[in-house]
């Protein structure tokens, strides 16, 4: 063979090398290229969700979505009643994350991801304290009964003990002395939601529970029997709306005379002060003493979600747009100065307050309460 024709089979052998290895690189680049782009477009998948009505419209404001999207973390987020979320923890088609509204509900979520081995971590981004919604002519006839003392100007605080006593022993208004701003004959009550459906009414069943223990109730026999008693409170109320702002809906729009009384999330009557820049002359807050404050849990099963809630966290707009919708955040300062404009006078800082009892005492109460509404 002669070496112009070697010459020419190495140099073709050489092409083809050149080009398999051409081909081979670039089937390996377009392949590298296709993943990273499946990771990204993973990256961005909106976060599926389970959340509170509570949180709600926090979720649907345009400015949380827009920093969320920015941040890599866009949600889609499906509003479940809390209690009913620890169902929807299964393995394989669990949600990233859930956002029920108080502790109990995020306990049970937790316990049904340890049990389907769902790892999972917890961040309480904001909260509120439960307090009683109330009218200056209502707080006064009770400091003058000794069932409430101001704390500062337009701002009380309840005793739960004394106030619980006098809800079971059927005391109507006109028996207090003093009561000739509200002299009427119905009974001494708070007003809440139906406590087989809503978290805010559970947790009034936790608080008047502890009143009338006399401590948090942490067995079933207690539980049994705080629950037959206390089911009154809520059997004499008559209907009761089973969403979260039933009972303030009525307070705000009817009034003192259909609610004396509302047993509320804080952060209810700030949002409608922030919304509406202000509130009626007579309307006031009165701080159970005890109180339990509400967080609203944030429960990451995923790695992502995990991120979400750290940004929920710390992120100082994110915080600020929370002040907004009535909640408190770890900066106090900061939620105090976002409502005093509104002429809403509040408590700073919520020192006295309790846990409310297990998952299963407050499901063991609210079972007995429910039972005896029935009969």
């Amino acid at each position: 063979m002669s070496k112009p024709v070697k010459a020419l089979i190495t140099l073709a052998l050489l092409a083809a090398f050149g080009a398999a290895l051409f081909f081979s690189f670039r089937g390996h680049e377009q392949q590298r290229i296709e993943q990273q782009q499946t990771a990204e477009l993973a990256a961005v998948a909106p976060l599926a969700g389970l959340i509170a009505l509570d949180v709600e419209p926090f979720f649907n404001d345009p400015r949380v979505q827009k920093i969320l999207a920015a941040q890599r973390l866009p949600v889609k987020v499906t509003r479940v009643g809390s209690r009913d979320m620890a169902a929807k923890v299964v393995a394989g088609s669990t949600p990233d994350f859930f956002f029920p509204s108080g502790v109990v509900a995020a306990n049970q979520i937790v316990d049904a991801a340890r049990q389907a081995n769902i790892g999972n971590a917890q961040f309480s981004p904001f909260y509120t304290p439960m307090v009683i919604a109330s009218w200056e002519p209502i707080a006064q006839i009770l400091v003058a009964n000794g069932l409430a003392r101001p704390m500062q100007p337009k701002v009380y605080g309840v005793d739960m003990a004394k106030l619980t006593e006098a809800m079971l022993a059927k005391k109507r208004w006109k028996d207090f002395k003093g009561a000739a701003a509200y002299d009427v004959s119905r009974s001494v009550l708070v007003s809440t939601t139906d406590v087989r459906r809503s978290n805010s009414a559970a947790m009034y069943l936790a608080l008047t529970s502890h009143a009338l223990n006399g401590d948090v109730v942490t067995d079933r026999a207690t539980a049994q029997q705080a629950a037959r008693k206390l089911a009154e409170l809520f059997k004499r109320q008559g209907y009761q709306e089973n969403y979260v702002n039933g009972n303030f809906d009525d307070y705000v729009s009817i009034g003192i005379g259909k609610t004396p009384m509302a047993f509320i999330y804080e952060n209810q009557l700030v949002s409608y002060a922030l919304t509406k820049k202000g509130v009626a002359a007579d309307m006031v807050l009165l701080y159970p003493q005890p109180t339990i404050i509400n967080k609203v849990v944030f429960v990451a099963t995923s790695e992502r979600a995990k991120a979400l809630g750290a940004l929920l966290s710390a992120n100082a707009e994110l915080q600020g747009i929370a002040v907004e919708y009535g909640f408190r955040i770890a900066d106090v300062d900061r939620f105090a100065q976002a409502v005093k404009p509104t002429g809403l006078a509040i408590e700073p800082r919520v020192s006295q307050v309790i846990d409310p009892p297990s998952a299963e005492i407050m499901t063991e109460m609210i079972d007995v309460v429910a039972k005896e509404m029935t009969q």
